[in-house]
């Protein structure tokens, strides 16, 4: 059984645990990484992200495109080395703490039902960026999480998810997160 530090509101542990589980069915506040693996792409100034197509097993959104590697931070651990640890497990992909930076943090909550079941999130989510050279074609799969993976355009996707949900479960605090850290490091000042 999975257990999660339950954290408070500025996702720092309380030093009580409760079970993935639990967490999920009464939607206690707990930790997440994300991790977005992004390029250049062909248009100027712009970038492509690489999305998973999440498994139809998983216990929610299943059949649809998310964060490129995500999961749920265990008890006692720190988000970076879950973060590395989630990439390689989801995508295959080997990094070090160092090429992973630091987008900033977000709030997930909802509730909603999914394979006949209440589903409460509850989450503070750490946001990071790996910008390393990936080729999806070598890249090992975690069947049990995910189907496959694309590559999208950033603009793509936020534009798509501001008026429809069919294909991306993407959350959007999280893609603005991931857009205005891409914004800061392109012109050194916040987006407006």
């Amino acid at each position: 059984m999975e257990y999660l530090d339950i954290v408070d509101e500025l996702g720092m542990p309380t030093g009580k645990t409760v079970s993935r589980r639990i967490a999920h069915r009464d939607g206690i506040l707990h930790r997440t990484a994300h991790v977005w693996v992004v390029r250049p792409s062909d248009k100027d100034k712009e970038y492509d992200i690489l999305l998973q197509k999440r498994s139809m097993e998983k216990e929610s959104f299943p059949g649809l495109y998310d964060t490129s590697s995500a999961g749920h931070i265990p008890a006692g651990e720190e988000p970076v080395p879950s973060a590395l640890r989630e990439l390689q497990e989801e995508l295959g992909i080997r990094a070090d703490a160092e090429q992973l930076h630091y987008a900033g943090s977000f709030r997930i909550q909802y509730e909603k039902e999914f394979h006949g079941k209440l589903f409460r999130d509850n989450e503070v989510t750490n946001v990071y960026v790996y910008s390393e050279p990936v080729d999806i074609d070598s890249l090992m799969l975690q069947a049990s999480e995910v189907d496959e993976v694309r590559w999208f355009g950033l603009d793509e996707v936020w534009n798509e998810i501001q008026h429809s949900r069919e294909r991306f479960c993407v959350p959007t605090a999280g893609l603005k997160v991931l857009r205005d850290c891409l914004f800061r490091s392109v012109t050194g000042r916040p987006e407006s």
